[in-house]
């Protein structure tokens, strides 16, 4: 007798099929629509983290000019903050990053061309689901952009963004992320109220979704009632009902008297309202002309003046100040001319004076003449007569108090101002001294690229701000550049210049105490002999830079970048390296005692004849450093990488009084302490015996040890 079993197909893939039949068509959108979201963000994510490893060595391309265009519009966005946006990098990172930024679109566009042809992307497919439209046929690309470009992604996650940007949410991505969440299950839920099982985007796009095997409708996910009957295609296309459209003719042909009363209305409307706004436009530019003109005859009247009172020094000084205070474009330039020429001290003063008056439009043109007052200064030093070399200096000088002023009375409006290259240094020669002091000054955002500011005070200003969002760590906001400038015994005490670009600048004999600096670039820069006590470094890139003899006390460079940085001779009692990147870096002689090693990565480091007392070097990465002639005294090295460092000559333990040159204290159990128990010597290089007889009596592993 034939079994019942006997017919039941054992194919695998109908088998899944069959069971995916089994699931609601909901679960099944939901679950095409997360693999069609997770083939766009892998297309995107994988490529740009493998650009992230290949971006080691020789970076010696720039950035393409779509991906950093494409970054820098997504960090504007949504507030994200952006730095170095002109880096280089890899030929690999460039390659694998274009890869990033053009997969996605690439797969979009043939997810969008398969779901207007044929109704159904890959995923759709897998899942066992089809896009129609009301007629049954496959939906169009005008349907299928309306549905998916504004309906399912347009509209929810604009209305998010909105509320987000508006309501002060901003610039919180979690919010965000809530807010676009909420919105796309409100378009979902439309289902719950429409008869035809279609969310928002299918309403938007008037199309369906239907099972393709079984041809009919979505089902309710929010229904309570299991037995609901769902409708089939053809059903709901014969059930439908055309909306009654508005006829425009036939209305006028029914209507004529009320079609002539509007046409009459609306013409001499039209008429009254051209003639009234030609009116208001040709009296505005009647006013107009009448104060340009006004304007100009002042600006030539005061010209004349300048011209016929050349031997009376007060009315020029008169005639000097008032062009300031006009608005013609043709003033600032002329008075800039008049100062590059202008013999006569008073009439110097009144110059700087009225370009002050004229407001920060007048820096870009004392910029000017200051370089070039700077070139003439250089020049006459070879050869000038004493008197020219003067006057000069008096030139050099107005122009620096001109823009020391500006920069004080409109301070936090100069933002994105360019003073690159400018000399406000200090000028020690009489009559012509000059010192820059701006404390308590907001600079945020002016950039100072190779310009010479020596000697400045700058105590308590701000060189970072919030931008138009009035946010700070957002993509707009303020940030100055001091790469390469001359900030020799500058005093930035207390200044809060965060993120600040500082790349070779040179800060030798600087006080930058207490100064708020995270996350700042800061490569190359020297740092020498420079006091920054409780100074903030947090994440800083200090590259390459120089620390030579400086005072470090207290100071924060956690999770800084110091590959490669010279401390040499440092002061950093109880400064915080904690999590640092400190490989290859010097410290040969330095006083570390009490500083914060933890985690820190010190391979290769130079840390010989370093002073480093109670210093904190738990699970710290010390990897064939030099630790020769180093006080360890007490130093905590518990959970220590200590392969291949050199110990050699190196103090582990508090020397007995008045015999320095010995190693082991007496009696030694007073210096019994846990700071080198567990803590691995064996790969340790250069050992003597005393060092490893204290090691084992502190709890040490060394294979010399009884025990071990």
């Amino acid at each position: 007798m034939t079994s019942r079993d006997s017919g039941i197909n054992n194919n695998p893939e109908a088998s899944w099929q069959l069971k995916s039949k089994q699931l609601p068509i909901w679960v099944r959108r939901c679950g095409a629509w997360a693999t069609e979201v997770s083939l766009i963000l892998l297309s995107g994510t994988v490529p740009f983290y493998l650009g992230q490893l290949g971006n080691i060595g020789n970076r010696s391309v720039p950035l393409n000019p779509a991906v950093a265009k494409t970054t820098e519009v997504i960090a504007n966005t949504f507030g994200i903050p952006l730095r170095n946006p002109n880096q280089k990098v890899t030929p690999l990172a460039n390659l694998l990053w274009s890869g990033a930024l053009f997969a996605p679109v690439v797969i979009v566009g043939w997810q969008l061309f398969l779901l207007a042809t044929t109704g159904q992307t890959l995923p759709k497919r897998w899942f066992k689901i089809r896009v129609v439209a009301t007629s049954g046929n496959s939906p169009g690309w005008n349907k299928t952009l309306v549905r998916e470009g504004f309906g399912k992604w347009g509209l929810p996650m604009g209305t998010a963004y909105l509320i987000w940007r508006i309501t002060g949410a901003f610039p919180s991505l979690g919010i965000l992320f809530l807010l676009g969440g909420l919105t796309s299950f409100i378009d979902i839920y439309f289902i719950r109220f429409n008869k035809l099982r279609r969310t928002g985007h299918d309403q938007l796009g008037n199309t369906l979704v239907v099972d393709t095997c079984s041809c009919q409708l979505d089902s309710n996910p929010f229904s309570l009632n299991d037995t609901e009957k769902q409708v089939s295609t053809a059903t709901i296309v014969l059930s439908q009902k055309k909306s009654e459209s508005f006829d425009l003719w036939p209305w006028v042909r029914q209507n004529p008297g009320m079609t002539l009363l509007v046409m009459t209305t609306v013409g001499m409307a039209s008429v009254l309202g051209t003639i009234f706004g030609t009116q208001v436009y040709i009296q505005n530019q009647a006013n107009w002309r009448e104060f340009k003109q006004q304007d100009n005859d002042l600006f030539l009247a005061l010209v004349n003046k300048l011209s016929l009172t050349s031997n009376q020094p007060q009315q020029r000084r008169v005639s000097v100040l008032a062009l300031g205070s006009t608005k013609d474009p043709r003033a600032i330039p002329l008075l800039v001319d008049l100062l590059a020429q202008e013999k006569e001290p008073s009439i110097l003063d009144g110059i700087q004076q009225s370009l002050v008056s004229a407001g920060p439009t007048a820096l870009p043109e004392l910029r000017r003449l200051n370089q070039a007052l700077k070139n003439d200064l250089e020049s006459l030093s070879y050869g000038g007569n004493t008197q020219e070399q003067l006057l000069v200096s008096l030139r050099i000088r107005a122009t620096q108090k001109a823009i020391a002023k500006i920069l004080k009375v409109y301070s936090g409006s100069l933002k994105n101002v360019n003073l690159s290259g400018v000399d406000l240094g200090q000028i020690t020669s009489t009559p012509a001294s000059f010192t820059l002091i701006l404390e308590n000054t907001d600079l945020s955002g002016v950039k100072l690229r190779g310009a010479i500011l020596n000697q400045a005070s700058f105590k308590n200003s701000r060189f970072y701000g919030p931008g138009k969002d009035n946010r700070l760590g957002t993509f707009d906001d303020s940030i100055a550049d001091l790469s390469g400038a001359n900030l020799i015994e500058v005093n930035l005490t207390g200044t809060i210049l965060g993120p600040v670009v500082m790349q070779h600048a040179d800060l030798l004999r600087a006080n930058l105490s207490k100064a708020k600096m995270p996350n700042s670039i800061i490569i190359k820069s020297n740092f020498s002999s420079a006091k920054l006590i409780e100074t903030n470094l947090h994440r800083a890139n200090l590259t390459e830079a120089s620390f030579t003899g400086a005072d470090l006390g207290s100071a924060d460079l956690s999770e800084a970048n110091l590959y490669r940085a010279n401390l040499s001779k440092v002061k950093a009692e109880g400064a915080t390296f904690q999590s640092s990147n400190l490989r290859e870096s010097n410290w040969q002689g330095a006083n570390l005692s009490g500083a914060n090693f933890s985690r820190a990565n010190l391979k290769k480091a130079d840390l010989s004849l370093a002073l480093l007392t109670n210093t904190n070097f738990q699970n710290a990465q010390l990897q064939n450093a030099n630790l020769r002639n180093a006080d360890l005294s007490l130093a905590d090295l518990r959970g220590a990488n200590l392969s291949g460092t050199d110990l050699k000559g190196a103090k582990l333990a508090v020397p007995k009084p008045n015999q320095a040159d010995q190693f082991l204290a007496n009696p030694l159990d007073i210096f019994k302490s846990d700071h080198l128990r567990g803590v691995n010597f064996n790969f340790a290089k250069n050992l003597n015996p005393n060092q490893i007889n204290y090691i084992c009596k502190q709890g040490g592993i060394h294979e010399k040890c009884s025990g071990n």
